[in-house]
């Protein structure tokens, strides 16, 4: 359990750094040098240059800050509805709660990248359309737990005493309910997390993200492809970088679930 949290921490420690120190202290990432097209690894640029001479560590860096901050959104967003909607469902029942149970059926039984492209296929290609588009399956897994954990806890003495002396249903699931669902749907959104990243990096890398000069490390992975045999180090880097933001997003999740 303590290795995870380590791990976990040591391994978002790092991202933290690359998203807030990097884009400060490394060069432009969308400033185009056509003189140093293509070059490898070096002193001057340790991951070496792109396809326009752009330095790849930079947009490394500069990446980070995109791909993480809406990986973060999604994760949030989708959070807090679900926590409203789980809510709603397990402290009103009847037909509301048999309303929000089949919504949260139906996307929970159509994987979540059919969800997005259906979304951004109606609203257009863009960074803040794929944000949204992954919000709306995102929430579906917190309101089946949290709707869960609210059914459980109306019988609970606190609530029953609560309810008995006039609390009102608000205040009853603010300040009795959901605090003890924290610990599980923060473990949740983490696990989710790393969903995140790797559905936003695929869709990005099919152009449906950030467009154009955007630093993002999906759509970084798909200009690398075009000149993967003669500069793989344009595909280890965002490669490398998705795969420790999802080890993080595990570890931390593994070890909240241990701690349930």
């Amino acid at each position: 359990m303590r290795a995870s949290l380590l791990a976990g921490t040591a391994a978002a420690a790092l991202l933290a750094v690359l998203a807030l120190a990097g884009p400060l202290a490394l060069p432009d990432p969308d400033l185009p040098d056509y003189a140093a097209k293509l070059l490898p690894p070096s002193a001057a640029h340790p991951l070496g240059t792109d396809q326009l001479g752009r330095d790849v560590l930079a947009r490394l860096a500069s990446g980070a800050r995109v791909t993480l901050g809406a990986a973060l959104a999604v994760t949030a967003l989708g959070a807090a509805i679900g926590v409203v909607a789980g809510g709603v469902a397990g402290y009103a029942r009847g037909s509301v709660d048999a309303a929000i149970s089949r919504v949260v059926d139906v996307l929970m039984a159509v994987p979540s990248t059919l969800v997005a492209l259906a979304v951004v296929g109606s609203l257009g290609p863009g960074l803040t359309h794929l944000v949204l588009a992954m919000s709306v399956a995102a929430w579906a897994p917190v309101a089946r737990l949290t709707r869960s954990h609210v059914l459980t806890a109306a019988t609970r003495p606190d609530v029953v005493a609560a309810r008995m002396a006039g609390v009102g249903r608000g205040r009853v699931v603010l300040g009795h309910v959901l605090p003890g669902a924290f610990l599980r749907v923060l473990a949740v959104a983490a696990l989710g997390l790393g969903e995140t990243i790797i559905g936003l990096s695929g869709l990005s890398f099919l152009g449906l993200g950030a467009q154009p000069p955007t630093a993002e490390w999906g759509q970084m992975l798909a200009e690398s492809r075009y000149d993967l045999a003669s500069s793989p180090w344009l595909l280890a880097g965002p490669g490398v970088a998705i795969l420790v933001a999802v080890s993080a997003a595990g570890l931390l999740s593994d070890w909240l679930g241990e701690r349930l």
